[in-house]
């Protein structure tokens, strides 16, 4: 069995992030789900919600992302994460969050709440 796997971070408009890692997890409409090397092959649709890339970079470490709708993809060790929209939990203004979710509950918005919760859980997370 491999002992990493190539991951693909891709928004719509942009390719977010690529290399290698050891564990990806991720929230599916089945529920969350981790994948290593070695697993077997899958798709599914990605639900929004922080993703984790265990990287195999010492420099990097973990990556944490708030993802918003999408796919997943795994075969051959190689996992391709397709998304509407991709946000970096070290790129998150947690203040502008924070007013997101206040504004959105105020407005009884619930898809926009839901973005800045995913947005605040992927900042915890890191």
């Amino acid at each position: 069995m491999a002992a990493e796997l190539h991951v693909e971070l891709v928004a719509a408009d942009r390719q977010v992030w690529s290399g290698e890692a050891t564990l990806v997890v991720a929230r599916t409409t089945s529920g969350d789900i981790g994948v290593m090397p070695g697993h077997q092959p899958l798709l599914g649709v990605l639900e929004s919600g922080p993703v984790t890339i265990r990287t195999t970079s010492e420099e990097i470490g973990t990556i944490v992302a708030a993802v918003h709708g999408g796919f997943i993809s795994f075969a051959d060790n190689k996992l391709s994460l397709l998304a509407e929209t991709v946000e970096m939990a070290d790129e998150i203004d947690v203040q502008r969050a924070e007013r997101a979710l206040e504004r959105a509950k105020s407005e009884a918005d619930a898809a926009a709440e839901r973005r800045a919760d995913v947005r605040l859980r992927a900042v915890a997370a890191r």
